[in-house]
């Protein structure tokens, strides 16, 4: 199966393509650039792989929380795309790219910190919403290895996480900001953060043609973004 996926929900903007098993990505860091690069990046992969995009099987995109601007930009990228070449889409949790990019290569770290395989199956991810809140996420590794959600993605305060009597692995970015709060609301849970994930196409892929051999691939139109967040600022009122 060939799948085209792409992400720029947050400062990292990547491109990665998904033939057949294997996976090749161009990935930048960027706090504004991300409309300049995405293209090209896509360009570079297709042309690399000699592919038109009528070839692909499917399309996938990393479909929020993230930045508003960011989340705006994957979509309407992939949007264009497949009303172009008449590709069905599969959304993608950015949440579920981070754990995802986690396990896939979380034996390495298991074995450097010693930790139990157990610990390493479940990741407890966080992304800084700003306004005082993070994005929040649980997710265990599968049989197969994929990022499978335990309840419900929500954004909230980090002291009022809700999570799953297990242990696991704090991921993400919202653990750089939020470790304190979260430590003591996991209540000795999490004993190994990795704060600098951020969601990356390659993992989009990944995820994508899982979603798309289960069937959850979508028509153009109801490939929507996912804000968790209604409103890009609050009153202060609502803080």
């Amino acid at each position: 199966m060939k799948l085209l996926a792409v992400e720029t929900a947050t400062e990292a903007c990547s491109a990665a393509l998904y033939n057949d098993g294997v996976v090749i990505e161009r990935f930048e860091l960027t706090r504004n650039e991300h409309t300049r690069l995405i293209l090209p990046m896509i360009d570079s992969l297709m042309a690399d792989a000699g592919l038109r995009p009528q070839q692909l099987d499917a399309l996938a995109f990393g479909r929020g929380p993230g930045s508003f601007t960011g989340v705006r930009i994957a979509t309407g990228v992939i949007q264009g795309i497949a009303f172009g070449a008449d590709l069905p889409v599969v959304p993608v949790s950015t949440l579920a790219a981070i754990a995802q990019d986690f396990f896939d290569n979380s034996k390495a770290q298991g074995e450097r910190h010693k930790a139990e395989v157990l610990t390493f199956n479940t990741a407890f991810t966080a992304m800084d919403a700003r306004m005082g809140e993070i994005y929040w996420g649980v997710y265990r590794r599968d049989e197969p290895g994929f990022a499978e959600l335990i309840g419900k993605e929500t954004v909230t305060l980090a002291a009022d996480v809700e999570f799953p009597d297990m242990a696991g692995v704090g991921v993400g970015s919202g653990w750089g900001v939020y470790r304190q709060e979260l430590m003591i609301r996991l209540a000795g849970r999490v004993s190994y953060c990795e704060i600098d994930l951020l969601p990356r196409a390659s993992a989009i892929a990944r995820l994508g043609a899982r979603g798309f051999e289960q069937g959850r691939a979508v028509e153009v139109e109801q490939a929507l973004p996912v804000y968790l967040r209604d409103k890009v600022a609050k009153k202060e009122s609502e803080r």
